[in-house]
């Protein structure tokens, strides 16, 4: 039975898209079989797995709204054992319509149940918000990785965001699990870098990944070619920090470097 990996984190630019779609792609190739669940209505995970947004027909929007079956949703990648369950324009009128349907916040749950076996690993990339989609994506989910950039503001909103998954784990999912903390745009020379790593290994003690992803232009260029950073630039300090945190997440021994 495949683990269900939330990606999430309501402060946006923090890259979450770029490691959901990275992480997904880089245990594809360690020979992982891994869905990506885009509920996330710009789309850009989906763009970045190479899908073209405009030619989708059965996305998230309707899967969660129950109009198709999930397996009818999935595509499959150019990219070794990853698929994609995609996003669609549709989906930005979602929340406003599934608040009238029965069992609103576990609708997705629901939906990925019928696909999980059939992967190691689905990760859900989350809008920047806390809404009805966030919240399908926390009752869904076994573990939550939140992506954090080594920047002035790190920490802001993240007591609401803890104080959501303390709610949802009463109401809803009370076996939801924090996998860990990820350091983002990290830049080891800069004493700012160094003052935030402190204050998040103090705000989540023992639950921050010891791989961290560099700033990278490449990083920034892969999305535009619909491309993972290992399939577009293998060499880059990106694809490596990506490659180490698939290694960390699944157990596995880095590679030297």
């Amino acid at each position: 039975m495949g683990k269900i990996i939330a990606v999430v984190n309501q402060k946006g630019g923090v890259g979450k898209t770029t490691t959901t779609v990275n992480l997904t792609s880089a245990l594809g190739e360690l020979n992982k079989r891994c869905l990506l669940v885009d509920i996330d209505p710009q789309g850009n995970a989906t763009s970045g797995l190479g899908a073209d947004k405009r030619r989708i027909t059965v996305s998230a929007y309707e899967v969660l709204i129950g109009s198709s079956e999930p397996q009818q949703a999935v595509l499959h990648t150019a990219y070794k054992n990853v698929d994609v369950l995609p996003s669609g324009i549709r989906l930005a009128g979602a929340e406003i319509e599934m608040v009238e349907l029965e069992r609103r916040e576990s609708r997705l749950k629901a939906a990925l149940a019928a696909l999980r076996d059939q992967y190691d690993y689905l990760f859900i990339d989350c809008p920047p918000s806390l809404g009805l989609l966030t919240l399908n994506a926390l009752c869904a989910a076994d573990t939550l990785l939140v992506p954090i950039q080594c920047e002035y503001y790190a920490l802001e909103g993240l007591s609401q965001l803890m104080a959501t998954i303390r709610q949802v784990k009463r109401l809803y999912n009370p076996s939801l699990e924090l996998e860990g903390v990820l350091l983002t745009m990290y830049d080891g020379r800069l004493n700012l870098t160094q003052q935030v790593v402190a204050e998040v290994k103090k705000f989540f003690p023992r639950k921050v990944f010891a791989s961290s992803i560099p700033r990278s232009v490449r990083l920034s260029e892969a999305p535009s070619f619909g491309k993972p950073i290992n399939y577009y630039d293998r060499g880059s300090r990106g694809a490596v920090a990506y490659d180490a945190l698939a290694r960390e997440l699944c157990g596995m021994k880095p590679l030297r470097t």
